[in-house]
């Protein structure tokens, strides 16, 4: 007779069941148990594995290791589990895509599902199930390194986009797909306030700013069905992450009702102790599993202990049990028990297809954001004599950025193939001028002088892919080196004479405030992937008119930071005033605001309703406007929408995002664009720390930028009402008529 556990017939709740009371209590401890098979299949691994002593492993690599190890664990084991295999599947697997803050300057979360679906597509062929994506941190400090792999620094945009994330990554639900994997929302949570954008480093802010900033991605990842949640690494408030019974079991497990499990992030169970809330690995154990969390990755801590702790009725095994149960309701889900391995002829077919090759090189291309022109771009494609200048013109290894899982640099297009591609009848001439950190300038002549010959100079510059992502903090913001000083000599030796040009190229937000005063045009191109280079190549030379916006404020001097849109009014905002809050040695605005991107073609926004004037709590608000194309060229342009509450319990923004949508429009096309505003959205905690829509009267911004705004109007909302707390999410509906 077939164990009910194996019988597909059954439902997933019963399979679990069944399958969880064959299991002696260290078999259970070990599906709560990860590792990491960095170094190979060693002897270690698979002996955790035969023993049934890890229940998901990350970091194994190739069809033939996934189908090894996945055979020990099938075959070599009493109850025949297959394991969980994760990898930090963050922006493509083979095929990579643009880095996620480059994602989310497409505005456009039909491009972030697509790279999810197709990274999950390659990713699965190698029997890769689980990727530690997306990460939802808010990042209002870009010293931080990891504001790479998040959203930016808008809860709105980001809530968006992790609905996109993990729908491109696992589809419409959970389920047996052999081309989707389990998504993990990462790093639950406040990860990206970390003190002075330091990793690792601890967060202290008020419970008001955490539930309406920083868990609001989280909010909408768990709305769309993500499988995992990872627990950060910091303390929020004096406590860890990974031993936060409030973030993880009221918030997270009770509020919100996630159903699926949590994973500590590396050894970050571990790390209680140097934290100092905890005296050795038994406590740490206990703390965490406490907490809500149901899965060790790498700290070893629940094998070690857990079982003791039950045994001695320290821990309850219920706790146990109800962590088992979700991890197993992940594997059934996944279809695991009916097909753990991995198919090589598939793996073969899909893994870097041209399809997937060339859906990176529409997604680069959407990426991209021209932050200045001053009419010199686009380049015509006549030119005779091009300078390609700079440490990164040549590199095809920034280009793949941070977290480029399997990316192999081979694969990828630097800015100089793209252009060279782009211009087969020209003279391109190279030089590299310096290295991107180094304080050699014996370059310099060699760059000044290509430049002097050329017809026009493309100046890449920016940081290389290990500057940014996890423990890649910056206490300085400008450009690397002595990149800023080379920039400078071509400049002072062909400016204005013929037309140059500044790619830059970084995983976070720089202080470039001198090139952006000086130089005619500036294009922000992140570390965009395999197809950087041709997508760069079709911008510059216009064959493809950019349409990126900024999905983070960029600076004009590190001493600003954390700077970001949607800030608090204070009480004396900035003015011509001494005593108003501003520099004395700097301006206060940024360099290039949230939202910010230009086109090769002008946008004009006229005739704005809304409607009704006054509204309900529960009800909606239709906010429409013309927007018509009147230049000469195809573009795209992200329409903004911005909401103020003018009077409030508390104190508010001094606006925020509340709804976009990226259009496409002919020359001398004219569309209506119509925003569907759920009353929802306008809630916040209010003094009692309930959610809470006020009465009054709300101002209606829409623009091209947080700072271009082109139309305004109001409406009313016409009495308070509060809400209950619950795991569901709004968004306001976008459509072109």
């Amino acid at each position: 007779m077939v164990e009910a556990y194996r019988d597909p017939r059954r439902s997933v709740e019963e399979r679990v069941e069944d399958l969880l009371k064959r299991m002696t209590l260290e078999e259970k401890i070990g599906q709560m148990c990860q590792y990491s098979a960095h170094a190979g299949l060693t002897d270690r691994i698979k002996d955790l594995v035969r023993r049934g002593l890890a229940g998901s492993l990350l970091n194994v690599v190739g069809v033939e290791n996934v189908n090894e190890i996945q055979r020990i664990a099938v075959q070599e084991t009493r109850l025949g589990i297959p394991l969980l295999l994760g990898l930090d599947v963050i922006h493509g697997y083979k095929t990579i895509f643009p880095i996620p803050l480059a994602l989310a300057s497409s505005w456009d979360p039909e491009v972030v599902e697509e790279a999810a679906r197709i990274a999950a597509r390659e990713a699965a062929a190698e029997g890769i199930r689980w990727t530690f994506a997306p990460m939802l941190d808010i990042a209002r400090d870009p010293r931080w390194g990891r504001i790479a792999e998040g959203f930016g620094e808008d809860p709105y945009l980001a809530m968006v986009m992790a609905w996109a994330a993990v729908k491109g990554f696992q589809g419409p639900e959970l389920s047996p797909d052999p081309e989707r994997l389990a998504a993990c929302a990462k790093h639950y949570v406040a990860y990206g306030a970390c003190e002075g954008g330091r990793d690792y480093n601890t967060v202290d802010i008020s419970e008001r700013t955490l539930r309406e900033v920083y868990m609001a991605p989280f909010k909408a990842a768990v709305a769309a069905g993500v499988a995992t949640v990872m627990s950060a690494f910091n303390d929020l408030n004096g406590v860890p992450a990974s031993a936060n019974e409030f973030t993880l079991r009221r918030v997270l497990k009770g509020e919100w009702g996630f159903r699926g499990f949590v994973v500590s992030d590396w050894n970050a169970i571990g790390e209680l102790v140097v934290h100092g809330v905890a005296a050795d690995g038994s406590e740490a154990a206990k703390l965490a599993v406490t907490a809500g969390v149901d899965m060790d990755m790498e700290g070893d801590v629940y094998r070690r202990h857990l079982a003791d702790l039950v045994r001695r009725g320290v821990v309850p095994e219920s706790l146990i049990d109800e962590a088992v149960r979700r991890i197993l309701t992940v594997k059934f889900k996944l279809g695991l028990f009916e097909n753990p391995y991995a198919d090589p002829e598939r793996a073969r077919r899909v893994v870097k297809s041209g399809e997937h090759l060339e859906a990176a090189l529409r997604v680069a291309r959407k990426c991209i954001v021209l932050a200045k022109n001053d009419g010199v771009l686009p380049l015509p494609k006549t030119l005779r004599r091009v300078a390609v200048i700079g440490p990164l013109a040549d590199d095809r290894d920034a280009v793949l950025g941070c977290w480029r899982a399997l990316g192999d640099p081979r694969d990828a297009v630097s800015v100089l193939e793209g252009i060279r591609r782009k211009l087969p009848g020209a003279e391109v001439l190279h030089a590299r001028g310096c290295d991107v950190r180094s304080e050699d300038r014996s370059g310099f002549a060699e760059a000044v002088e290509a430049a002097r010959r050329a017809e026009a100079t493309v100046l890449v510059v920016g940081e290389s892919a290990d500057m940014s992502g996890e423990a890649a903090s910056r206490a300085h913001l400008g450009l690397p080196g002595v990149q800023e000083e080379l920039v400078r000599a071509v400049w002072e030796a062909v400016g204005g004479r013929a037309p140059v040009v500044a790619v830059v190229m970084s995983g976070r937000p720089l202080t470039i405030t001198w090139v952006a005063e000086h130089l005619p045009a500036v294009v922000i191109a992140w570390h965009l992937g395999v197809r950087a280079g041709d997508a760069i190549a079709d911008v510059l030379f216009g064959d493809y008119n950019p349409g990126g916006k900024l999905p983070v404020t960029w600076p004009r001097a590190v001493g600003q930071v954390p700077i970001y849109y949607n800030h608090k009014r204070t009480g004396r905002p900035p003015g011509p005033d001494r005593f108003t809050s501003k520099y004395i040695d700097e301006d206060w605005r940024p360099l290039f605001p949230f939202g910010h991107g230009l086109s090769y073609t002008r946008f004009e926004y006229s005739d704005l309703r809304v409607e009704p004037s006054a509204v309900e709590p529960g009800g909606a608000v239709t906010i429409s406007f013309c927007l018509a194309n009147v230049g000469d060229r195809e573009g795209d342009e992200v329409a903004q929408l911005y909401v103020r509450d003018v009077v409030a319990s508390v104190t508010r923004p001094v606006k925020e995002l509340k709804g976009f949508k990226r259009v496409t429009l002919r020359p001398g096309e004219r569309r209506r664009v119509v925003f569907t505003l759920p009353t929802q959205l306008l809630a916040f905690y209010g003094r009692d720390m309930r959610p809470v829509i006020e009465a009054g009267v709300y101002e209606v911004m829409v623009g091209s930028s947080s700072e271009d705004i082109r139309l305004r109007g109001s409406f009313e909302v016409t009495r308070t009402a509060v809400l209950e707390e619950g795991g569901r999410v709004w968004f306001t509906e976008a459509r072109v008529e």
